[in-house]
């Protein structure tokens, strides 16, 4: 399992999927009336400019990997901070629980803690590097 996961094209792929649990959020938190869609648009930036670092312009340097792990580790702690107040919703005056909010909190945590985890690996920095030797030459 983890020989397939190294593969350059993979990792390619995986690194460019980084971005969807950082907008994984109800439609209407993207509302301009609210003030939750300034974090993940700008967690998504961080990891377009850290996969763009490392896939287009085929950087060595460590700041792209640094700057992934930053949006989804910061990804996990806001969406912890977020979900207490979002764990309810209003309706009619009633409250009830946001199983909609509370599960794509949950699935982003845990789509963050694999990128974290996989993005750690030796063999996926060691992968994009070696290709980039080959390619070289």
């Amino acid at each position: 399992m983890r020989q397939s996961l190294v593969k350059y094209n993979i990792i390619i792929l995986i690194l460019v999927l980084q971005f969807i649990p950082l907008v994984l959020f109800p439609l209407a938190s993207f509302a301009a009336t609210t003030q939750e869609w300034w974090l993940p648009v700008l967690l998504a930036a961080m990891t377009i400019v850290g996969i763009f670092q490392l896939v287009v312009r085929r950087s060595v340097a460590s700041w792209p990997w640094y700057l992934v792990s930053f949006a989804q580790g910061f990804n996990i702690i806001s969406r912890l901070m977020m979900i207490m107040p979002h764990a309810t919703r209003n309706v009619e005056g009633v409250q009830v629980f946001n199983t909609g909010y509370v599960v794509l909190s949950l699935i982003s945590m845990l789509l963050s803690a694999f990128f974290l985890w996989y993005t750690e690996l030796p063999e996926v920095r060691v992968g994009l590097l070696r290709d980039k030797v080959v390619v070289g030459q």
